[in-house]
Parts: C-alpha cells; sequence; structure tokens
C-alpha cells in the first residue's frame, strides 16, 4: 500500500509536491527563459498600479531549512515531538504567502512564474508532513496524535485555499487554454493538463457560495478521516485477545507462544496476549487447535471497532459517506465513486465493478468447492460441525499440508527477514534494475527496529536512502505501506528517501527472526513501490514516483511479488538460518504450487472488501446516512459471493484504507492491478524472465516514468496490448475451475 503524504492533497503542486521557501532555493527550469507568455486572463487597468505581493514569512525551527544529512534525511536525533505543530503550521502561512505570489504576480501568466513556482512552493511544509505522517503512522503517541487532529483540518484549508483561488486559477486556465502555442515539453503538457483537471475537478468553477460549502465538507471529512484512523488504531491495539491459560494456545509454536507472554507483560497484562492485524483473519489462527480460542479471536477481530465504546468507528463512517456523496453532487457527480475515479486507469465505476463481476462466477465456485473440502476435513478429524470464518484458516492448512507435505514450521526456517531482505527482496532489485545496497548505521531512525540502506544504481552513484521497519507495535497502525521522507525531483535537485514499513510479529529475545511466506510476498511488494519511489527519474515533483493513480500505482508493487518465487531469486534467499543450507528443490516446488492454494478465500476476501467499498461510494447523497450494520449485510449479500463463509477482507468499521487512507472507492484498484501485474509478468516470461535487459525496459518504461504520461499509453507501450485479465485467472489457478 502507498501511505499518503502531504502530496495527495492534491494533483497539482501542493505542500507535499516540493517546493521553494522564498529564499531561491531550487532548481530552475532549463527552459523557462524560453517558456512564452500565455494571454492574461484579464489584462490590469494602464493607470491602477500593481499591488504589492504579499511577504512571505521566514520559518523557523529544525524543518525550516533542508536537512544536513544525506540525501536530506531528516535528522531524528534532533527532532522532538513538539518541533512538529509550530513547523506545520508554519509551513501553511508560508505556502499560503507562496501561492499568494503566484495568483497575484502583476506579469502574464506563464508556464514558469505559475505551473513550476507551484511546484516548487511549500517546502518547508513538505519536510515537516512527510516525517510527521510517517512517525504518526508508525511510532505514534498521544502527543503525536492530538497535533494530526489539530492540523488535519488546517492542512484542508490550505488545500481548498489553493484549489478554490480565483485568481490563481484565472493564471492556470489561460496557460491551459493556450497550451497548443507555448511549446511545451511533454511533461510540461501533462503538468499543466493535471494541474487544470485538478483544479476544475476539486471546485475552481463552482460560485462563491458552493465553494464555501465545499470548504466546509472537505473541512469535516479530514477531520473525521483522522477521527477513524485514531479510534481504528485503539480499536486494533485493545481489541487484542488475552487468555489466561497456556493450553488455549494448543497448536501455537513455542515462539509464538513465547511472543504472546511477552506481549501480555509488556502491557502489564497476566497470561498470554495475541495482537490483533489490520485484517478480518488473524496468522494465530491457522495454528490454532482450540476451537473456542479461535472463534474468541475471530470475533475481537470482526468487533474490534464496534463495541460502542470510544474506539467505536461506525458512526464516523456513515458520516463520511454521505459527506462525500454531498460532495460530489456540488461538483456535479452522481456519486463519489464516479468523481473518484475520473483520472484513474479504469476511469469510471462501470468499468471497474465490471471487471470486479467478470471474477465472481470461477471465484464463487471455486468458493464452494473449498467449502466442501474444508467440511470433509473437518468431518475426517471427527468435527460434527461445518465450517465456520474461525475454522477456515485452520482446517485449510491441515489441507495444504496434506496436499503440498506443507507447514510454515517447514518453511520458516528458510526465511529469515534480514536473509529474506538482502538476499531476496535487494538480489532482485539487482539482478533486474543493477541495484546495489549498503546498509547506513550512521543515519538517525525514530524508532529502534528502523534499519536504513544506502541504495547505488548501477554505474555506482548513490541514488536513495531506504528505511525498513518491520516489526508490529502497538503504537503503528495495521498493514504494511511505503512513503517518502524526500520525494526525487531532478527541478530541486533531490534525489528519494524511502520507507516500507509492515507488522510482522517480533521474535521474542533470543529467538530468530523467522517470517512465513505470506510475510515474504508482502516485503517483496512493498519494495515494488519502494523501486517506484526510488527509480523515478521526473523533473517535476507532481508527476513523479508513486504519484500516480490509485489503479496503476500497486501495479509495480503487485509485480514485484513475481520475484519472490523466481528460481534464481528463491534459491538465493531461501536458506536454512540455522546451516546456510538451501531449501531443498522439493520444499521449494510445494511452496510455487501451494501459491494457488485456497484461492476462494484468499481471492474472495479482497473482491468482497472491493466490491464494499464501491457500493459504499456509490451511494448517491439523496440516500442519506446510512445505517452501517444493515447497509454492510446488503451489499455484501449483493456480490454473489460466499460472504457468510468467507467474510470481507475488512469490514466497514475497519476499513482503514477507503476512510482514512486515500482509497475511497479505490479498493478496487489492488485488482486492477493485479491483472497489469500478471500481464506485465507474461510479457517477461515470453521474453527470457529475469534479465537485465527486461528489466531495464520495465524501469524505463514504467518504473522511471510517474504519471508522466497516459497510464493506458505506458501499458500499451511495454506490452503491445491493452490489459487482458486472463494472466491473473490464470495465476489465481481459477481457469481450472468447472462452472457452478
Amino acid at each position: 500500500m502507498i501511505r499518503l503524504g502531504l502530496v495527495s492533497l492534491a494533483t497539482l503542486a501542493l505542500a507535499g509536491c516540493a517546493t521553494m521557501n522564498g529564499t531561491g532555493e531550487g532548481t530552475t527550469m532549463a527552459s523557462a527563459s524560453e517558456t512564452p507568455a500565455a494571454p492574461a486572463a484579464a489584462p490590469a487597468a494602464a493607470a491602477t498600479p500593481a499591488p504589492a505581493l504579499p511577504a512571505i514569512p521566514q520559518g523557523t525551527g529544525i524543518f525550516a531549512q533542508a536537512s544536513t544529512l544525506p540525501f536530506e534525511a531528516p535528522d531524528f536525533s534532533k527532532i522532538k515531538d513538539s518541533d512538529y505543530q509550530p513547523a506545520i503550521e508554519q509551513g501553511i502561512a508560508i505556502q499560503k504567502a507562496e501561492v499568494a505570489q503566484i495568483a497575484n504576480n502583476p506579469e502574464a501568466p506563464t508556464f514558469d512564474n505559475t505551473i513550476v513556482a507551484l511546484e516548487k512552493s511549500g517546502r518547508m511544509l513538505t519536510r515537516v508532513y512527510n516525517v510527521f505522517s510517517a512517525v504518526q503512522a508508525a511510532d505514534t503517541n498521544d502527543t503525536l496524535d492530538k497535533i494530526d487532529s489539530a492540523t488535519s483540518p488546517q492542512l484542508a484549508g490550505l488545500r481548498d485555499s489553493i484549489l478554490l483561488d480565483d485568481k490563481l486559477f484565472a493564471r492556470v486556465r489561460a496557460i491551459y487554454d493556450a497550451r497548443e502555442s507555448l511549446g511545451l515539453a511533454p511533461d510540461q503538457l501533462q503538468l499543466l493538463k493535471i494541474t487544470y483537471d485538478s483544479m476544475v475537478h476539486n471546485g475552481a468553477l463552482l460560485s462563491a457560495a458552493d465553494k464555501a460549502t465545499l470548504k466546509g465538507i472537505n473541512e469535516k471529512i479530514s477531520s473525521l478521516s483522522t477521527d477513524f484512523g485514531q479510534k481504528l488504531t485503539a480499536g486494533t491495539r485493545d481489541g487484542a485477545l488475552i487468555v489466561a491459560n497456556k493450553a488455549q494456545l494448543a497448536g501455537m509454536s513455542p515462539a509464538g507462544v513465547a511472543a504472546a507472554a511477552k506481549a501480555a507483560s509488556d502491557r502489564g497484562k497476566a497470561g498470554y496476549l495475541i495482537p490483533l492485524q489490520n485484517t478480518t483473519q488473524q496468522p494465530a489462527l491457522s495454528s490454532l487447535s482450540d476451537r473456542a480460542t479461535r472463534k474468541a479471536l475471530f470475533e475481537q477481530s470482526w468487533t474490534r471497532s464496534e463495541k460502542g465504546d470510544a474506539n467505536d468507528t461506525r458512526a464516523d463512517a456513515a458520516e463520511l459517506a454521505q459527506l462525500r456523496a454531498e460532495k460530489a453532487k456540488l461538483l456535479g457527480y452522481p456519486d463519489y465513486a464516479s468523481y473518484a475515479l475520473f483520472d484513474q486507469m479504469a476511469k469510471t465505476p462501470a468499468t471497474a465493478i465490471r471487471f470486479m463481476d467478470g471474477l465472481v462466477p470461477p471465484l464463487r465456485a471455486e468458493q464452494d468447492r473449498e467449502v466442501k473440502a474444508l467440511d470433509a476435513v473437518i468431518a475426517k478429524s471427527g468435527g460434527k460441525f461445518a465450517v465456520k470464518p474461525w475454522d477456515w484458516s485452520y482446517y485449510a492448512e491441515k489441507l495444504r499440508k496434506a496436499k503440498y507435505d506443507l507447514d510454515d514450521a517447514q518453511v520458516k526456517p528458510y526465511f529469515e527477514i534480514t536473509n529474506v531482505l538482502e538476499n531476496g527482496v535487494f538480489y532482485a532489485a539487482n539482478q533486474l534494475y543493477g541495484l546495489t545496497f549498503r546498509k547506513r548505521t550512521d543515519i538517525p531512525v525514530y524508532n529502534p527496529d528502523v534499519t536504513v540502506y544506502e541504495v547505488f544504481d548501477q554505474d555506482g552513484s548513490p541514488m536513495a536512502l531506504f528505511y525498513f521497519d518491520p516489526w508490529k507495535r502497538d503504537n503503528k497502525q495495521g498493514g504494511a505501506w511505503m512513503s517518502n521522507f524526500v520525494e526525487q525531483s531532478t527541478l530541486l535537485g533531490t534525489k528519494p528517501v524511502v520507507f516500507n514499513v509492515e507488522n510482522f510479529t517480533k521474535p521474542a529475545a533470543g529467538q530468530p527472526a523467522l517470517v512465513s511466506f505470506d510475510d515474504v510476498t508482502t516485503m517483496f511488494h512493498e519494495f515494488g513501490h519502494a523501486l517506484h519511489g526510488m527509480l523515478s527519474n521526473q523533473r517535476y515533483p507532481s508527476i513523479a514516483g508513486t504519484s500516480t493513480a490509485r489503479d496503476f500505482v500497486e501495479f509495480p508493487s503487485q509485480f514485484n511479488e513475481n520475484w519472490a518465487t523466481d528460481p534464481k531469486v528463491l534459491a538465493n534467499y531461501a536458506k536454512n538460518y540455522k546451516t546456510g543450507a538451501p531449501m531443498p528443490k522439493a520444499l521449494m516446488d510445494k511452496v510455487i504450487a501451494a501459491k494457488k492454494f485456497n484461492q476462494g478465500y484468499d481471492l474472495g476476501e479482497i473482491v468482497a472488501a472491493a466490491l464494499l467499498d464501491m457500493k459504499w461510494h456509490s451511494l448517491p447523497a439523496s440516500a442519506g446516512k446510512q445505517d452501517v450494520d444493515a447497509f454492510e449485510a446488503k451489499a455484501l449479500g449483493e456480490t454473489g459471493l460466499d460472504v457468510a463463509n468467507v467474510p470481507t477482507r475488512y469490514r466497514s468499521s475497519y476499513f482503514r484504507h477507503i476512510w482514512a487512507n486515500g482509497y475511497a472507492a479505490g479498493y478496487y484498484a489492488y485488482l486492477w492491478t493485479e491483472m497489469l501485474d500478471h500481464d506485465a509478468f507474461q510479457w517477461f516470461e515470453d521474453h527470457g524472465g529475469l534479465t537485465r535487459a527486461n528489466g531495464q525496459r520495465f524501469r524505463d518504461m514504467i518504473l522511471s516514468r510517474g504519471h508522466s504520461e497516459d497510464y493506458g499509453v505506458m501499458f500499451r507501450n511495454f506490452t503491445g496490448h491493452d490489459p487482458e485479465v486472463g494472466p491473473m485467472i490464470k495465476a489465481r489457478g481459477l481457469d481450472q475451475v468447472p462452472a457452478r
């Protein structure tokens, strides 16, 4: 997942798009003096003197200037919690003044003095917010949560003050209308189009009264999203299952039991504690043999944020859905999904829904087949019950072990986390893109769990910094994500500083740091996002790196998962942590074959969640505020999937992606980009697989391009055709499933 930084507040140049603080800092565009002026939006009267431009305040504190560390990496040895709020508020004031200077510039609007100037605005705010949002998500505390609550409405106000500025829009529109005569380069035309479209899309053409209404809605949405996220973090923490007796953890590995004991001790609790992950299913459910414990753990997960207490998120979700529908109506769209998909690769909700509906028939047939298979395993083992959601992982693991003679206890010893990272994830990046990595112990980090690596390009030149934060903490948001401390931009002369965050179970003291193969896949996935950021080679930050559509940004990450099971890569990292012996080929083959196992569940929970998201955001404003439980039950029931046995990956009450992390009407993107990933990987297989030549082609045509051209054009240029779903169906093993 991509963690949204401030750059996501608008596609045009906002604070997160890297900026200039008024000191002249930054690189001047090479063609600046050659860019002709566009017609002015409204010529000033000759006798009227130009108004004085507002002064730009000077920032103070650690974020006022770029860090002096390599790559402008944040200096966590000097940053204090008390630094963030003043710096954010100063950054907002500075960028407002910078944008006011751009909007009130008496000179005729040009690409340079308007569009490029926007790209350079707000650098202090970029610096502080990229760091603050990262730490608040991965290592928060009460102080940071309060700062988040206090500043999120201010940031929403800044966003609106830029997007809805009449004078600024007049300048942008004048340049846009004259674009064909300006001799702009392709990336300049793309940036201009994105800037103009973003302003129109976000209300630039509304009346003054409607703009005021929109600003109010946006502030409410921002505050509610922050509130939802904080409640969910607390609800997930408090929803951990505590059991008194070790016997209740029967089936769990000794390391898992030790970790549960330590987790309880760390919280001052007696007994054993199993923390919750962000998804409905929990890893421990695959090993716990006590059915009552499994049910209790599942129910703690299922109800984590709907207990009627201070962490209940349902009211926030209902209000967010209603406010988004009202916003879409105000902006001329029938629903929020239509509004959200205007700049996506799929373009319309109908296209996305049609794609997902096409997956349902073979998927439901597979779900029915799997239910029968699991019921047979239960009966064979003496059970007198039909499979329930809390039973699924446990009996699926038994079936998987019987079918492939495979279980986590066999596999995990070959996946020590540092070895996986350095000799698997990094090795694949070296073989494909020529990158090399060196650990840095002199770069300060925000938590001792974090490791930093310097990244070198194929010619040995320093290219980026990469931070790796793998372990679950009670004060860390659930899931896994990537974002930047510093974005790549040749205009600004900045190189990427990228981080990956995961939530793997930390081993007890003295135990090896072993991870599951699912965790390995997550590492490759998130590093695919990191590569998208690190290999970016764009002039303008707004179209660089991962600043792409939701249904394209997951393409490089999902594509990178394929290398986890490439024979050459797997052989390089799948080695026993004790002996260094390679994983036996027979076991490797089982791991690869097992990828297609349990697809009725693994794919079904994702499709259900994506359709639930789309149902929420297809509501018209006239539908009114919904009862969350009733709406969810109806929406899931209409999917055609077996949601009783295969519950949605996220319920409405803990669907952070769509209520707090920017994926509203966009969760389908994981499926859409999986289609892109398998189709692109098919191209690799058809052209020799893992080679430097193929990797360089993918780097040049996809990873380095950001949003410098249309997504469909980019994909067609690489594969030679429009996206095809066949390779995805085949990869999931659903091409052999008979119809119901």
